[in-house]
C-alpha cells in the first residue's frame, strides 16, 4: 500500500497527482463504443446477436428470458438464500419509500394557483453486471426504489453465458418485480434500451453500474434517455482513530479490493501504530482470501494509507477524496456526522460494516464514485420520476400582474411576450 503524509496541502496536492496519473486515454473505448451503438441503431436484434457471439462467445436464438426460465431458477435458488433476499427487499422498502415525494398545490394569492406534479417515468431498463460475480442484491437495489416509485415497466438486461442466466440473478428479478429480462450485455445492451430493438422496448432512463464499456455507452446516450450517473471502480474510505480495532479496518478495506482490481481503499488516520497494525492485518487475511489475486492487485495499486496531523485534517482530507462510502470508526462515531461534507453512503461506529448497506440495511448500494459524491446523490427513488410544474391565474390576477410582466418581456427584447399577456385586456 502507499503510504502519504504531510500536512493537508501536500496530502491533497499528492492525491491530486494520484488521480491525474491514474486517469486514462479512453479515446479508443470511446470510438468502438460509438461503432456498437451504431451497428445496433442500423441492425437491431441482429447486431446483439453478433456481439454476444463475438463478446460473449454465446449463439443466442432468443434475447428474451421466458417466465417459465425466471421461475425455475427461482425454484432452483436454496431456500435461505430467497429467505435473505427478502429480508433485504423488506428492508430497502422500507427505508426507500421514505424518499417518495407527492404533488402539492398552493393558493398564497388569490386567483393564483400554483403546484408540482410528481410523475413515475413509464419505463426503465436496468442494467446488471455479469463478469466476474453474481450481484443479485445490485438487482434489488435498482429494481425496487424504481417500484416504489410507479415506474410502470421495468426492463433488465444482464450479459449472456454458456451456462445461462444465474438462477439467483433470476430469482432476484422475480422477486424485485422486473417485467422483462433481456440477455444482452456490454455497450450494445446499452445501446438496445436507449434505442429500441425489434424485442427490447426502448427505455425513459437506464440505471445500473457496469464495466468501462457500460460507463461509456451510458454517457454516449444521456440525452437520448436518461441515466442515472457514470460509475467507476468500487472504493472505500475509512477514517480511524488510535482506537479502533485494525482487524476490522482490514476486512472492511478488502471487501471492496475484492471487487476490482482497480478498486480504491484508502485509509485515513492520525495514528502511525493503527496504521502499521492495518497494513500487517490486510497482509495476513489476504492469504486465505478467495478473490485473493484481485484484492491484492487493488491493494498494491489503488491501496492507501494517510497519515494526518488531527482530527480536523483527516476531515478535511477525506471531504476531498468523496469517497463512494465512508466508514467512520472513531470514538463515539455519531457525534462526528455533520463533520461528513461529500460522501456516496456513511457507516457509522465499528459495527456499520459496509457489507451491511451492501446487502441487508435497506440504504441503497447504488452509489457515486471517483469523487463524484461532491455533486452526485445514492440511486433513490427521486431518480425515477420527473416534475411538472402547474400554473393557473384567473383575469383578476393576471390583471394585477400584466405591466410587470410586459415590462420584463420589453427589457429582454421580447415584444411577442409581452403583447401575449396584454392582448387579453383590449
Amino acid at each position: 500500500m502507499k503510504w502519504l503524509t504531510g500536512t493537508t496541502t501536500e496530502v491533497l496536492a499528492a492525491l491530486n497527482d494520484t488521480v491525474q496519473l491514474a486517469q486514462e486515454d479512453n479515446q479508443q473505448v470511446e470510438e468502438q463504443v460509438r461503432q456498437i451503438i451504431q451497428q445496433v441503431i442500423k441492425d437491431g436484434d441482429q447486431a446483439l446477436k453478433t456481439y454476444s457471439k463475438k463478446f460473449d462467445h454465446v449463439e443466442l436464438q432468443d434475447l428474451s428470458i421466458s417466465k417459465e426460465a425466471i421461475d425455475l431458477g427461482f425454484q432452483r435458488v436454496e431456500k435461505e438464500v430467497i429467505t435473505a433476499l427478502e429480508a433485504a427487499k423488506e428492508n430497502i422498502i422500507s427505508y426507500h419509500k421514505k424518499q417518495k415525494q407527492y404533488d402539492f398545490m398552493d393558493m398564497e394569492k388569490s386567483g393564483v394557483l400554483r403546484g408540482q406534479l410528481v410523475l413515475p417515468l413509464a419505463r426503465v431498463g436496468v442494467y446488471v453486471p455479469g463478469g466476474t460475480a453474481a450481484y443479485p442484491s445490485s438487482v434489488l437495489m435498482n429494481v425496487l426504489p424504481a417500484k416504489i416509485a410507479g415506474v410502470q415497466e421495468v426492463i433488465m438486461v444482464t450479459p449472456p453465458s454458456a451456462e445461462g442466466i444465474s438462477d439467483v440473478i433470476l430469482a432476484a428479478a422475480k422477486i424485485a418485480g422486473v417485467d422483462q429480462i433481456f440477455q444482452i450485455g456490454g455497450a450494445q445492451g446499452i445501446a438496445a434500451l436507449a434505442y429500441g430493438t425489434e424485442s427490447v422496448p426502448k427505455v425513459d432512463k437506464i440505471v445500473g453500474p457496469g464495466n468501462i464499456y457500460v460507463a461509456t455507452a451510458k454517457k454516449q446516450v444521456f440525452g437520448m434517455v436518461g441515466i442515472d450517473m457514470i460509475a467507476g471502480p468500487s472504493e472505500i474510505g475509512i477514517l480511524a482513530d488510535e482506537a479502533a480495532n485494525p482487524t476490522y479496518i482490514a476486512a472492511d478495506l478488502l471487501s471492496q479490493a475484492e471487487h476490482d482490481t482497480l478498486a480504491r481503499v484508502i485509509l485515513v488516520t492520525d495514528s502511525v501504530e493503527l496504521a502499521k497494525q492495518v497494513e500487517q492485518e490486510i497482509y495476513l487475511q489476504l492469504e486465505t482470501l478467495p478473490r485473493k489475486e484481485i484484492a491484492e492487485k487493488a491493494i498494491q495499486n489503488h491501496g492507501m494509507i494517510i497519515i494526518a496531523s488531527s482530527l480536523e485534517a483527516m476531515f478535511t482530507i477525506m471531504n476531498e477524496i468523496a469517497p463512494e462510502h465512508l466508514e467512520v470508526q472513531l470514538v463515539d462515531a455519531i457525534s462526528y456526522l455533520h463533520e461528513i461534507k461529500n460522501a456516496g453512503s456513511i457507516f457509522l461506529g465499528e459495527y456499520a460494516s459496509e457489507p451491511v448497506g451492501d446487502y441487508f440495511s435497506g440504504t441503497n448500494h447504488v452509489l457515486p464514485t471517483s469523487g463524484t459524491a461532491k455533486f452526485y446523490s445514492p440511486l433513490g427513488v427521486y431518480d425515477f420520476v420527473k416534475y411538472s410544474q402547474v400554473t393557473y391565474y384567473t383575469k383578476e390576477a393576471l390583471r394585477e400582474a400584466k405591466d410587470a410582466i410586459a415590462l420584463l418581456a420589453r427589457k429582454e427584447g421580447l415584444e411577442a411576450h409581452a403583447r401575449a399577456v396584454e392582448c387579453r385586456f383590449e
